[in-house]
């Protein structure tokens, strides 16, 4: 399976196998990424995610009131399917930070 991606600039189509994209998992429509393109084969050498992504998380369990101090996290899945390890004061509808490189939280959104 494969990812078709299109250059903003030309509209050219660019199709990418998902093993070539590193948290594959953390990616949405719209999003931008770099691709580095072999030039005399014209062929996608690799894809780079954004640093981050923020992404609304879809289902979590409830956290408990009063839970705020500690640092444990449960599991919660965002807009693209991806489980991700979030705090215990995060709640469903909510947006998160997410490091792309690692797959971890970073923060909740603004």
């Amino acid at each position: 399976m494969g990812y078709n991606f299109m250059n903003n600039e030309t509209y050219e189509q660019v199709s990418v196998q998902e093993s070539m994209i590193d948290n594959a998992n953390l990616m949405k429509e719209g999003l931008e990424v770099e691709i580095l393109i072999h030039a005399a084969l014209e062929t996608p050498l690799s894809v780079e995610l954004p640093q981050y992504v923020i992404l609304e998380v879809t289902y979590t369990e409830p956290g408990l009131r009063g839970d705020t101090a500690t640092n444990t996290l449960k599991a919660a899945t965002v807009e693209t399917g991806a489980e991700v390890r979030v705090p215990l004061f995060i709640d469903a509808g909510e947006k998160v930070k997410i490091d792309t490189a690692t797959g971890n939280y970073v923060e909740r959104a603004k």
